[in-house]
């Protein structure tokens, strides 16, 4: 999708918020700033609201608002988190050669809520994905919570509100962001494609909302991929090209650099699909698993992916880092 992404032109501003309730807390938390948790589903509008709240709370918005994808960074190697521009300006080369990769990423959560606001008497540090952050990291992070609480608001989104120690919960005021209905999902719809100029009908923004099974950023990202096929999203437009919809071109490339050992190539592309795509790690598995079984592998090597994918299902379903977890299936792969 080579045209700016209708997700990030039409990100919503706090009382664009489809969610009433996440609306209320969040303006409050903008009157009066306080730690927040929101948990809820995948492509319920998590991101989009701290977004949203940021652009509301901060004068310098792209300066005081810090986003740390919690996946993404603990997957990293210590060479990619200390070559990564979001994070290389806290490590110097000393640092770079004499830490372990557990005390970079503490250096990284200390530097970035220690640094002052750019304006306004606070900051916003946004940790996403925070299923993903194991129980000794998530302790240095209640000290550094602690640490700089007057200058620091942190807000943490999650699948799994679970997964955090209690220590962190109770410095966090919990907001539940529930996937939005297919009617609140199709008024968003009728919003966006109204500012683009593009033909639809009602029942076609219904389509693409009950395709979306719940998740806002997929049921975006759907009309516009319908739109700039075939101009417009009707009943019949929506139908047929989100009948086709497939990646398995993208599949077939990422398997085949997994199995080179190009490692790096391949969780390129895997970011690209749950990112840029916005397909959640089932998706991803279960496309996989079609391109395994279309004639890919066979035998004892089908066998084992299919052992494998099962394992990786579970952990999905607990709530775990989707990018970890695939990421996993590939490195198994190019074992």
């Amino acid at each position: 999708m080579d045209a700016p992404l209708w997700t990030e032109r039409y990100a919503p501003d706090l009382e664009d918020l489809p969610q009433d309730e996440v609306r209320d807390y969040l303006q409050k938390a903008v009157d009066e700033p306080i730690n927040l948790v929101l948990h809820g589903p995948p492509g319920a509008g998590k991101t989009a609201a701290v977004r949203a709240l940021a652009r509301a709370a901060h004068d310098d918005p792209d300066n005081d608002l810090v986003e740390i994808n919690v996946a993404d960074f603990f997957g990293m190697t210590k060479k990619e988190v200390s070559n990564d521009p979001r994070f290389s300006s806290f490590i110097d080369s000393k640092r770079r050669r004499n830490s372990s990769k557990a005390d970079l990423i503490n250096h990284v959560l200390k530097e970035s809520a220690s640094y002052p606001p750019v304006s306004g008497t606070y900051k916003t540090v946004v940790l996403d994905n925070a299923e993903a952050i194991r129980e000794d990291f998530q302790q240095a992070l209640r000290r550094v919570m602690e640490r700089h609480h007057e200058a620091t608001q942190f807000v943490i989104t999650t699948r799994q509100p679970t997964k955090l120690i209690p220590p962190i919960k109770s410095r966090c005021f919990p907001v539940s962001v529930s996937a939005p209905s297919p009617d609140e999902i199709a008024a968003v719809l009728k919003d966006v494609v109204e500012a683009e100029g593009v033909e639809y009908d009602e029942s076609g923004l219904e389509y693409v909302a009950g395709y979306a099974n719940g998740d806002l950023r997929k049921a975006i990202l759907s009309a516009q991929t319908t739109a700039e096929a075939e101009g417009e999203v009707t009943m019949q437009a929506a139908y047929e090209v989100l009948g086709e919809v497939g990646v398995s071109a993208e599949i077939q490339e990422m398997l085949d650099a997994a199995e080179a050992g190009e490692f790096s190539d391949a969780r390129g592309i895997l970011d690209d699909l749950l990112i840029d795509e916005g397909f959640d790690g089932e998706e991803v598995l279960s496309e996989i698993l079609d391109v395994a079984h279309s004639g890919r592998y066979s035998g004892d090597e089908l066998a084992e992916l299919t052992v494998l994918a099962g394992e990786v299902d579970v952990d999905l379903a607990e709530g775990s880092s989707d990018r970890v977890h695939i990421a996993h299936l590939l490195a198994e792969l190019g074992a």
